[in-house]
């Protein structure tokens, strides 16, 4: 096994391989979410965290997110996928589909969300924050499993661990925006700092606070958004099992060159 894909599980993901070894790691940012679980898919070293925790005890705003992505490059990972719940701001993504974000907005506030806090005056480009590669290695595995899937999107990070209201899901969908998550910022972004790949799947399981036009719907609830995630995380499995031995080693791109020209000096 010559290179280790980390996969972070959220929302109702929290095992993934049987017979694995659990890892323990002490990071400079303090104890990550849980154990990482360290096992393989034919030939590819898999390491495994439930970013909410094992018993899902971590709200999105109470992950340490620097302690779990310092952790994971750590025991070895260079490329990183981070599936997710996510509510849809537009009413062709039906719940059941998976986004495969290239772009996200940050509306989350108070998180510690860089590695670089001085005195070294670091400045990493986010203009294209999630891995082209690893993106499209899952593009093509969900459409080779079938399942209904968007190549690109732009997903809004939302603080939590509240839903939106009305008002605020008719300003995302009004300014073009995707899917609405809770957890992709800062995850994907320190990932990018570490110089490591990160893809995301947002698993649509609800219209977020029914959408505009659509207020006869009911508003997302938690027990509905987990009971769609449960129908479908099956067939993220699948997506995982397809995709992480065909991601290869990481390759020579913007992930693993982001700080050739970010420093100040």
């Amino acid at each position: 096994m010559t290179h280790t894909v980390g996969i972070f599980g959220g929302s109702g993901f929290y095992r993934f391989l049987e017979g694995v070894e659990e890892e323990a790691v002490d990071t400079p940012y303090g104890p990550p979410s849980a154990r990482i679980r360290i096992g393989e898919i034919d030939g590819t070293r898999v390491a495994f965290m439930p970013r909410h925790g094992d018993e899902h005890t971590l709200p999105p705003h109470r992950i340490n997110y620097r302690a779990n992505v310092w952790a994971m490059k750590q025991v070895g990972a260079t490329r990183l996928i981070g599936p997710s719940a996510c509510g849809s701001l537009k009413a062709e993504l039906e719940p059941g589909t998976f986004v495969l974000c290239d772009q996200f907005v940050d509306r989350t506030s108070g998180r510690e969300d860089t590695f670089y806090d001085g005195p070294q005056t670091t400045h990493v480009s986010s203009a294209d924050p999630y891995c082209r590669d690893l993106r499209g290695t899952l593009l093509d595995c969900a459409t080779e499993l079938g399942i209904p899937v968007v190549g690109s999107g732009t997903v809004v990070v939302i603080q939590g661990p509240r839903f939106s209201t009305r008002a605020e899901s008719r300003w995302f969908t009004q300014a073009g925006w995707d899917v609405v998550n809770m957890t992709q910022y800062p995850e994907a972004w320190l990932a990018r700092e570490l110089e490591l790949c990160y893809a995301n799947v947002s698993l649509v399981t609800d219209y977020d606070a029914g959408l505009e036009g659509m207020s006869a719907m009911p508003a997302v609830s938690a027990d509905s958004a987990f009971a769609v995630f449960n129908e479908n995380l099956e067939r993220l499995r699948s997506l995982l099992f397809a995709a992480v031995p065909r991601a290869g080693p990481q390759p020579h791109d913007i992930c693993s060159t982001a700080l050739a020209s970010a420093i100040v000096h």
